[in-house]
């Protein structure tokens, strides 16, 4: 059994096959879903997933870095306003991404601190998104880590003294299809750290791994990267499976 924890498998991407992506996550030994939110846009999209299939998709809830501008307070208030509605497994996905632009870094920066606060109040856990801003998001988890602080440091593509950090702040590293790509350093990265302190994803329908990337990623394609983690630390894809889910249900509680 594998747990992909994080996919948008809600998005207008899965439209057309929906049901049959997933379908084929479970025919693949995917059983169960994270869906980490984007904004108050997505929130419908996803919530009527994880109502139709309320054992295998679980809805978090949360505000994207990329969709923080002028009005993000009023996100945020959205986000303050379904937290109290209905149960959720986690606050995500949130962060820092200085990527695409840094004209709201500090409405970014702002966002992400209230949510961390917001999470510790709710005693869930965070999914958080880096991009272009290892160091500013990683200061910010470390000044707000009061022993009650965990999550997962999300799509993790980071240097193996970063890799460190996120596990001393006492996260996990959220591990998907960059593992697989041949110009990657991640492999040799996560070989120099424990196996415990990984979880799988997809971020579909973003970043499919080898030997299907370039196409629409989906959470049954969470194999390849199973077994591309195998293939690095020379053990059996049951104790990945094995390891890696239970630090999912462990995390998000499920």
């Amino acid at each position: 059994m594998l747990i992909d924890t994080h996919s948008h498998i809600y998005s207008e991407d899965f439209t057309h096959d929906r049901d049959e992506a997933l379908q084929r996550a479970y025919d693949s030994g995917v059983k169960k879903i994270i869906l980490p939110n984007i904004d108050s846009g997505s929130i419908r999209h996803m919530l009527d997933l994880s109502d139709a299939y309320p054992h295998f998709c679980y809805p978090l809830m949360g505000l994207h870095p990329t969709s923080v501008d002028e009005d993000y307070k009023e996100e945020l208030q959205a986000v303050e306003y379904w937290l109290e509605k209905r149960k959720f497994y986690g606050i995500g996905e949130i962060g820092i991404d200085l990527y695409w632009d840094t004209k709201f870094k500090n409405e970014q920066i702002d966002a992400f601190r209230h949510q961390l606060k917001l999470a510790k109040s709710e005693n869930l856990p965070v999914v958080i998104h880096v991009r272009d801003s290892f160091e500013e998001t990683y200061k910010i988890v470390k000044e707000e880590q009061d022993g009650t602080l965990k999550g997962v440091f999300h799509c993790f593509t980071g240097s193996e003294k970063e890799a460190k950090k996120v596990i001393d702040v006492g996260f996990f590293l959220g591990i998907g299809g960059v593992l697989t790509f041949k110009n990657s350093d991640l492999s040799q990265t996560i070989s120099e750290i424990k196996l415990e302190n990984l979880i799988l994803e997809t971020d579909s329908p973003y970043l499919a791994p080898v030997p299907k990337r370039g196409k629409r990623n989906e959470s049954s394609y969470l194999v390849y990267v199973a077994q591309k983690v195998a293939d690095v630390y020379n053990v059996p894809l049951t104790q990945v499976a094995e390891i890696t889910t239970a630090n999912a249900r462990k995390l998000f509680e499920i």
